[in-house]
């Protein structure tokens, strides 16, 4: 009988049974109240706002170079996407980078899973509280649970150096447009966004490509900010290939400034 109770996690808290709670955190923040509840209320949940980014910059600070990786939770383990996914996370390990994901099951548990199958492989899970029961999976070495999605989001940005979306529903599409817009108004600099699986992207790539280039909704050049493949191989390249150009980029930089430095006045 207890086996069944409701269980939701909350920030560092889980709670089960009756003390869960008919609303999240979020929920809650975003809600339109009366005329003056938020004067009451919203003040006193910027500290608890502020105590997720401080425990999240605390967590992650140092960590090493890492890649986010997005996808769906429904995805079955005996899939051909689950094995993309595992793959993934193993090459991103040997690679050299942790691997970030949401923490949660299916393509987040497989990138986890095969980053943890790599000797000083790094496994970070990033959880999120939901109104429907979501486990941290077995596979996460680091996990911080979250209350609020926008300083979950921040965590993902800061700390990655590129992000590669699998195959996923409505959460892996806000994270992936989410991450293009940053790049494209450039809050965030030589970042690659990479889609694994041409036939699911496929045909979201042709409706960007015609209707929001087309018309002019976009640049031509914002297309470049997207790449699709199959082959986890070149995923794994191209990322590996931008941090080393900014690698390049940084040192031109430090190196033009010891000029400017010693040149006579």
């Amino acid at each position: 009988m207890r086996a069944n109770r409701r269980e939701r996690r909350q920030g560092q808290a889980v709670v089960r049974g009756n003390l869960v709670p008919e609303s999240t955190h979020d929920q809650r923040l975003l809600a339109r109240q009366g005329p003056a509840d938020w004067v009451h209320q919203d003040p006193w949940r910027v500290l608890r706002i502020q105590a997720e980014f401080v425990e999240g910059f605390g967590q992650l600070a140092e960590l090493p170079r890492a890649v986010t990786v997005f996808g769906s939770a429904r995805t079955p383990a005996d899939s051909t996407e689950y094995k993309v996914g595992r793959e993934l996370g193993r090459a991103l390990a040997q690679a050299g980078f942790a691997v970030i994901t949401g923490g949660g099951p299916g393509v987040m548990e497989a990138a986890n899973r095969g980053a943890t199958e790599v000797d000083g492989g790094v496994s970070v899970g990033l959880g999120i509280e939901l109104p429907f029961e979501q486990r941290m999976n077995d596979y996460v070495d680091l996990g911080i649970e979250f209350r609020y999605f926008f300083v979950r989001k921040t965590m993902f940005v800061k700390y990655s150096c590129g992000f590669i979306a699998l195959p996923g529903g409505f959460g892996t599409l806000d994270e992936l447009f989410e991450a293009l817009t940053l790049v494209q108004t450039h809050k965030v600099t030589s970042f690659p966004v990479v889609l694994m699986g041409s036939e699911f992207w496929g045909g979201l790539l042709d409706w960007v490509k015609s209707q929001l280039c087309g018309t002019g909704k976009i640049a031509p050049h914002d297309l470049d900010l997207i790449t699709v493949t199959d082959d986890v191989d070149e995923a794994v390249r191209i990322i590996t290939d931008s941090e080393l150009n900014r690698s390049r980029r940084r040192e031109d930089e430090e190196e033009s400034v010891r000029a400017q430095v010693a040149e006579p006045q």
